[in-house]
């Protein structure tokens, strides 16, 4: 590498997922079906979103921008998974390993902000629904969308230049299915206080903040629901909620696992274990729960099958 770089390594060897030969191509199959249908999940949903006018709601907007979030992380993660899993190992350049690190920073983070409003969202629909249109207006939830958009590329170059200052110098390899931010800082014969300290800052307005947030819109949610009469009202309210809760619990638990309050006893397999559940399974979990078995989906799908076809 070049000097500025202040780096003896080029390259890393990434090991993936040390398993039997039977067992790889098992593992390689379930993965690739996975990531087809992320993609086409996901796509069906933004087209969807985009040409029926009758989703055309800050919920289905944010949904829409939760998928193009989905496909951008699975998309930076999964095509190298699948080459290091078929040849039990793989390389990645100096420059395209802080590159994946990058895009996966920026979508996990704007992941994180997206499911907060996405709270709020629903917060104000069952808590405020009189002036739900006039509060949750297109202009305001573009503009929420392209605020989170800037600040999660923003926040992710921030951790770029950090990471880029430190010093590899062997050795060079990654216990790893991607280029993630703890096992760089286990690699790093550098000072890794910096970086430790900044993600910890960071995790403040990015991480705990919205998680509280969600967890006091959801905390007034259930309060108002329970005092509706109706059970079938309520059952219905609930429902619209139950969705959001299990991503976020799914997503949160993880990341707050890795990143925020990782434990000394979780091993290199747990930990890659863990990663997939917010790198590969969650976008593809996403569309299915939120969507999916949505009745407004169901009947864009249809409508959309009779229109073209």
């Amino acid at each position: 590498m070049q000097e500025n770089n202040r780096t003896a390594v080029s390259e890393f060897f990434l090991l993936g997922f040390q398993v039997s030969k039977n067992l790889k191509f098992s593992l390689f199959s379930l993965l690739l079906l996975v990531y087809c249908v992320t993609i086409c999940g996901n796509f069906l949903i933004i087209t969807l979103v985009y040409i029926n006018k009758t989703l055309h709601t800050p919920m289905y907007f944010f949904i829409s921008q939760l998928s193009v979030s989905d496909i951008l992380l699975t998309t930076d993660i999964a095509p190298n998974m699948f080459h290091i899993l078929l040849n039990n190992r793989g390389t990645i350049t100096f420059i395209g390993c802080i590159t994946q690190f990058y895009f996966f920073s920026a979508a996990e983070i704007f992941e994180c902000l997206l499911l907060t409003v996405m709270s709020y969202d629903r917060y104000v629909a069952i808590c405020n629904p009189l002036h739900y249109i006039s509060i949750m207006t297109s202009t305001l939830c573009v503009k929420f969308v392209a605020l989170f958009w800037l600040l999660s590329f923003f926040t992710a170059s921030t951790d770029i230049f950090t990471l880029s200052s430190f010093e590899f110098c062997g050795p060079n390899i990654i216990d790893h299915f991607f280029c993630d931010l703890v096992p760089l800082q286990e690699m790093s014969c550098s000072d890794t206080f910096p970086i430790k300290v900044q993600t910890y800052l960071q995790s403040i307005p990015l991480l705990i903040i919205p998680s509280i947030i969600i967890v006091i819109s959801y905390v007034h949610i259930v309060r108002i629901i329970l005092r509706i009469p109706s059970n079938m009202s309520r059952q219905k309210a609930f429902s619209t909620c139950s969705s959001h809760l299990i991503v976020v619990f799914i997503f949160y638990w993880t990341i707050f696992s890795v990143y925020v309050i990782p434990t000394k006893s979780n091993t290199s397999d747990v930990n890659k274990i863990t990663s997939l559940l917010y790198t590969v399974f969650t976008p593809l979990v996403n569309p299915i729960i939120y969507s999916f078995r949505n009745k407004d989906i169901k009947k864009a799908v249809q409508e959309t099958i009779k229109k073209y076809l």
